[in-house]
């Protein structure tokens, strides 16, 4: 095992349990469904309940096929582009540092571009993608994901955003 097979191993671990754990608590943590539906209505996605199922859904789907090493560069685009919607509609305003009030928007970034790296660096050798014969890294890979990603949140900002005033 190398030490980029060892990185990638942290990575996909570390990114996917929490992307994982994120979406199991917009599911059964709190209000569930039904509070985050409303939050998510509150910050002006809408419709809220919407939002809040298919949030939940891929935060638990990208995590989970981080935590496989399984379609690498599209599970991080998912995490890519559900930290965009994240920063921008609800953390933008509250400046970098998560303990601010409102919470800044230090924690969707880092997890952004934590999982554009890891489409970058790729899978490694630990990973269904390596054993399937599936991995790829590198520029493309990169691109992959951040294109994805990046173009997924504007359309979804640009339909379902509608902010309060």
């Amino acid at each position: 095992m190398t030490s980029v097979d060892i990185a990638a191993l942290i990575l996909r671990a570390t990114v996917g349990a929490v992307v994982l754990a994120h979406g199991v608590n917009h599911a059964w943590g709190g209000g569930g469904i039904a509070g985050t539906a409303g939050w998510f209505a509150s910050i002006g996605l809408r419709p809220g309940r919407v939002h809040a199922v298919l949030a939940t859904v891929t935060e638990i789907g990208a995590g989970a096929l981080l935590l496989a090493g399984l379609l690498t560069p599209f599970a991080a685009a998912a995490v890519v582009s559900t930290m965009v919607v994240a920063l921008v509609t609800a953390h933008r305003g509250n400046g970098f540092f998560i303990f601010r009030p409102g919470q800044g928007w230090e924690y969707t970034a880092v997890l952004a571009a934590t999982a554009a790296a890891l489409a970058a660096l790729g899978p490694g050798r630990w990973s269904l993608d390596g054993l399937l014969g599936l991995a790829v890294d590198g520029a493309g890979a990169l691109a992959v994901t951040v294109g994805l990603g990046m173009l997924s949140a504007a359309v979804l900002l640009g339909v379902c955003w509608r902010p309060t005033r």
